[in-house]
């Protein structure tokens, strides 16, 4: 159901650490239009402002200038961070960390009618940064403008809506084609603007909002230049003593390697990065200081096989490839152990409850085992040529993987896959691509394998449609959200329809175990590792970040709105 857009999801770009060297390129600096109240005389990264002792400085959308938009209706990628959550705020916060919703500018909500009503009553007391009130009235408005302008409605949720109404200033009932609770999460993760503001915008699509009136904690543009802009703190915000710190600086950094070395030499409080060697190379300049924290809740990697094409048609030959591949030297190698082999579910720590203990060791495919692998491919009529790769029906097991040039993780994966596919008799050719072209594959199928990303939200819900459901398969030369290897088990689809309607949380289980069993005899691709969501951070100038110790949500900055409860809760030292 979900268009995948990557500004959407803020996918962070992997990089070696090739030069500490490296500097950041500052170029002509020319001052654009200041908000009321704003400095005129913002330097660039590598001279603090007189605010920096105060302003928390994240490191975040590496670009090379920044240019001033602040549309929360638009792709984070398009915008300014933290507009779509720190800026503006949504219904509701899912807590990754708790695997629960946090109530935000909703302070409850009730579903109904069979699961095709949802009541949201709405926070009192919240004013919008100019003092005018906030009320259901700006929700439904808000839902509104995405009716009313396709290109706003990133979610497709009037796909399966049909109205969005306030009922009084502070209940606002959604109207459902049919139950969809999950749902839930696009509803609630929805950013809301003021109609009061947005009433006379006569073109959202391309509004770049340069001075913000939002609900959230940072809504003052106090500077704004091409190296640099500043976010002071709301006048008006709704929850009392917060936020703690008086703004945020974002310096520019052109790529990840100058962002690491901001990071690394301590000119940075909070970052969402790889840096290889963390302990090492950061840690270690300054233990007290210098810390990080990759929990394994980001989305499973995977070698995505297009079972359009033929043998990658055949789960054994899926199955076979799978069982070449040694995941421990690939996190070892490739990923500097910051993860672990994934399991036959695909399943990250995202999602541990759902987790089937009873598919997790039936699944013997993604376990590294080359002669039961050969074995398989025996039995099934694959032989080996002179050239030591097999050949069925004319058809020899040889393709291209894809992957983005410049993501040296995952570079490093897949090499690591061409190798040890040999032990086999397959041969994999490593092809990488910008990442447009690299996209563009995988949305149309025009590929053999391919790195790849999957769903990260609340429940497993979207992630097994996403592998196995027949109505995201789409043919070749189509663009496909996210069934990228094209792949749909009927015997999963009632499973589906069934969880859209459920709200008893063992029913939901038991429908969620029954696809991973679905999921591990399918075998539609290939899972590698759990992705870690990337965080570090500087206790230098600032306290109240997640850790291990104090997991109360997601460290990542990378990750609307998730972010939202780090915000709050940060504090000067």
């Amino acid at each position: 159901m979900r268009n995948w857009l990557l500004p959407r999801r803020t996918f962070v770009l992997s990089t070696l650490l090739l030069s500490v060297g490296v500097t950041a390129g500052c170029g002509k600096t020319e001052p654009t239009k200041e908000s009321a109240g704003g400095a005129s005389t913002a330097p660039g990264p590598g001279k603090p402002s007189p605010a920096a002792d105060t302003f928390l400085t994240v490191s975040i959308e590496q670009q090379a200038s920044w240019v001033r938009n602040f549309n929360p209706l638009l792709a984070p990628g398009n915008v300014r961070w933290p507009t779509v959550a720190g800026i503006y705020e949504p219904l509701l916060v899912y807590n990754t960390m708790k695997g629960e919703f946090t109530p935000w500018l909703a302070s409850k909500y009730e579903w109904g009618n069979g699961n095709k009503t949802l009541t949201v009553t709405t926070r009192p007391g919240v004013k919008w940064s100019d003092g005018q009130p906030f009320t259901a009235k700006d929700v439904a408005f808000t839902f509104g403008l995405l009716k009313k302008h396709v290109a706003l409605d990133l979610q497709g949720v009037w796909k399966w809506l049909t109205s969005v109404e306030a009922k009084s200033d502070s209940t606002v009932e959604f109207t459902l084609t049919r139950p969809y609770v999950p749902g839930l999460v696009f509803l609630g993760h929805q950013p809301i603007v003021p109609e009061h503001k947005w009433k006379d915008v006569a073109d959202p699509v391309t509004y770049t909002n340069e001075n913000p009136v939002a609900t959230g904690p940072f809504t003052e543009v106090k500077t704004f230049q091409n190296q640099i802009y500043e976010l002071g703190r709301n006048p008006n915000y709704w929850q009392q003593g917060k936020p703690a710190i008086k703004g945020l600086r974002f310096p520019a950094y052109p790529g990840n390697d100058q962002a690491n070395l901001a990071l690394l030499n301590g000119e940075v409080d909070w970052a969402g990065n790889f840096v290889p060697e963390i302990e090492k190379v950061y840690v270690g300049k300054d233990p007290a200081n210098h810390h990080y924290w990759f929990p394994l809740v980001g989305s499973t990697v995977f070698v995505y096989t297009n079972t359009t094409k033929k043998p990658l048609d055949d789960a054994r030959v899926r199955k076979a490839i799978s069982m070449s591949l040694d995941r421990e030297q690939i996190v070892k190698v490739a990923m500097n152990n910051y993860t672990r082999p994934a399991d036959a579910t695909a399943l990250s720590d995202a999602h541990e409850r759902w987790r089937s203990q009873k598919t997790v060791e039936a699944g013997d495919w993604v376990k590294f085992n080359v002669a039961k692998a050969n074995q398989i491919l025996d039995e099934a009529g694959y032989a080996k040529g002179a050239d030591g790769i097999r050949v069925k029906d004319g058809k020899p097991l040889r393709f291209d993987l894809n992957v983005v040039t410049g993501w040296s993780d995952w570079v490093r994966a897949a090499q690591i896959v061409t190798q040890q596919v040999k032990q086999i008799g397959v041969e994999a050719t490593l092809k990488t691509y910008d990442f447009s072209a690299f996209f563009e594959a995988l949305q149309k199928g025009t590929f053999d394998l391919s790195m790849g990303w999957s769903n990260e939200e609340p429940t497993p819900y979207n992630f097994y449609r996403d592998l196995l459901g027949t109505a995201t398969a789409k043919p070749v030369g189509e663009t496909s959200a996210r069934n990228w290897h094209r792949f749909g088990a009927k015997q999963a689809d009632g499973l589906f329809e069934a969880f859209e309607a459920a709200t008893e949380p063992a029913e939901q289980k038991k429908l969620i175990e029954q696809l991973q069993e679905i999921f591990s005899e399918t075998a539609p691709s290939i899972p590698l590792f759990p992705g870690p969501s990337w965080g570090e951070y500087n206790t230098r100038r600032f306290t109240g970040f997640p850790s291990k110790e104090n997991p109360y949500a997601k460290l990542s900055p990378n990750n609307p709105p998730e972010y939202l409860l780090v915000l709050t809760e940060l504090k000067p030292k």
